[in-house]
């Protein structure tokens, strides 16, 4: 008898620590593009690092699972999500009605402001579609950007990038006169000693815009549920701010004005 029930009290710890094995070991993958800093790219070392990457390692960290990490190119990244490259698309991602149609989002975790940055010799005071519309302007490809250009301005040339550092290294040889993108990022890329340019009138939100989120699988709500608490959690005890106060000094989660009350007229 004292054996059988020897027997039993292994076979059930064994079972315990097989599902705390398991629970141990769960791995979430999550995807970036590892060309937009400082949100996400890939350092010297070869290394993924941003923003973007440190909140999710955040949240891998309060789910106690443990974060396996990729890149993909920005246009194919909802198809390799789709695919089942990745779980979370985890590389500030605008949450907008039309992508909402292919992924479900996270709660927003910051908005993404943009802005115009100029070439310094158009000494332009402001950015209106009236007095830019001979200028040429850039912007990734596949950001939301492309369409607020197309909603307020039409009459431009624009040049469409697959990253944002192209889009810089045009720029900075005068191909561009103008580019709009993240604030952030062009702040960053504007700190690195680059001379050639300067932010013209005011930051904005693209219309229809609700923040960047993560995005998950349509039928993955379960993991989005439980993302959501971890965001909320680390909202709560501090870790989010201390990862903002890494890379930046000013509030991210305020959402700035829509381009339609400034650009629409």
């Amino acid at each position: 008898m004292m054996r059988k029930m020897v027997l039993h009290a292994c076979t059930a710890a064994a079972i315990i620590l097989s599902g705390v094995a398991s629970a141990a070991a769960e791995t979430i993958r999550m995807g970036a593009e590892g060309a937009y800093p400082p949100f996400n790219y890939v350092a010297e070392d070869g290394q993924l690092k941003g923003f973007d990457i440190d909140i999710g390692n955040a949240i891998c960290a309060e789910l106690k699972a443990e974060c396996e990490w990729s890149t993909n190119e920005w246009d194919g990244i909802i198809p390799a999500l789709q695919a089942g490259k990745f779980d979370i698309i985890a590389s500030s991602m605008a949450i907008t009605k039309a992508r909402m149609e292919q992924v479900s989002f996270s709660d927003p975790y910051y908005f993404n402001a943009m802005r115009f940055v100029a070439l310094k010799e158009l000494n332009l005071q402001e950015v209106k579609p009236d007095a830019v519309k001979d200028l040429v302007i850039g912007t990734q490809s596949g950001s939301i950007a492309t369409d607020m250009l197309k909603d307020f301005f039409p009459d431009n040339e624009v040049k469409l990038y697959p990253t944002l550092g192209e889009a810089f290294l045009d720029m900075k040889t005068s191909r561009l006169d103008l580019l709009v993108e993240s604030k952030i990022a062009i702040a960053d890329w504007l700190a690195d000693g680059e001379d050639c340019c300067v932010f013209v009138g005011e930051e904005f939100l693209q219309d229809g815009t609700l923040g960047a989120g993560l995005a998950f699988r349509k039928d993955d709500d379960a993991l989005r549920e439980r993302v959501n608490a971890a965001l909320a959690e680390l909202v709560r005890n501090g870790t989010y701010e201390t990862i903002r106060k890494t890379y930046f000094d000013f509030d991210i989660r305020e959402k700035p004005k829509n381009a339609s009350a400034l650009f629409g007229g």
